[in-house]
């Protein structure tokens, strides 16, 4: 590959978290085509040449934050504890977030452009959807409606996720408050508290974390 095509190859990417940039600090409205090029030290054309324009350009960087989400997820291997699984997807999307803050702002906190930008979140949502469910199956949660329990499971780390980012939780206070929640929200569900307990500590070890607290079980 020459110089020129490695500059080119490098330009998408680069374009896609300047606006990202732009709009998780300023909004959407601070988003414009000068603006961005003039990041990336290169002209409007580029942009015209990669997106065809503005509104792909918005499209793009909701797509390329759920798919760094789907590729961490994919990487994941299924144990025989669905709620261990469960737990490790919650921590992958943590750390998503915290490695991508910008466009994390993009895919969570800014309204998507129409009903096809919002459908981009999609296969992220049928995989958390999917582990829940690995959990009903399994007899360990009692309420069988996936989508809804997902969507508490999603809720929950959304908010200790907003905080974080905006520095009003540390980062231990953050995982104490995640691994104290998700006890609560497993054993509401159904599960063994215990057997929650025995999980959120395999999902810690699984990522080098302290994720569970004996201190929370009744004797």
């Amino acid at each position: 590959m020459s110089r020129k095509e490695h500059a080119a190859e490098n330009l998408r990417p680069a374009l896609i978290e300047a606006a990202a940039r732009l709009i998780a600090t300023e909004g959407a409205s601070g988003l414009t085509l000068r603006r961005v090029a003039d990041a990336v030290g290169t002209s409007t054309m580029a942009i015209y040449t990669h997106f065809g324009g503005m509104p792909e350009l918005r499209r793009a960087v909701r797509r390329e934050g759920f798919a760094r989400l789907a590729a961490r997820a994919a990487q994941m291997e299924e144990s025989d504890d669905p709620v261990a699984d469960l737990a490790t997807l919650g921590i992958e999307y943590n750390e998503n977030a915290l490695s991508n803050p910008h466009l994390y702002r993009v895919m969570f906190m800014e309204q998507p452009l129409d009903e096809t930008d919002a459908d981009a979140g999609t296969e992220t949502s049928a995989i958390l959807v999917a582990g829940v469910q690995r959990c009903i199956d399994a007899g360990r949660f009692v309420q069988d409606d996936a989508a809804g329990l997902a969507t508490q499971f999603w809720a929950l780390g959304h908010g200790v996720i907003s905080l974080q980012l905006a520095n009003l939780l540390s980062a231990e206070e953050a995982l104490d408050c995640s691994s104290r929640a998700l006890l609560n929200l497993f054993s509401a569900w159904g599960d063994d508290r215990e057997a929650a307990l025995r999980s959120l500590e395999s999902a810690g070890r699984r990522a080098g974390l302290g994720l569970a607290h004996r201190d929370t079980v009744p004797p």
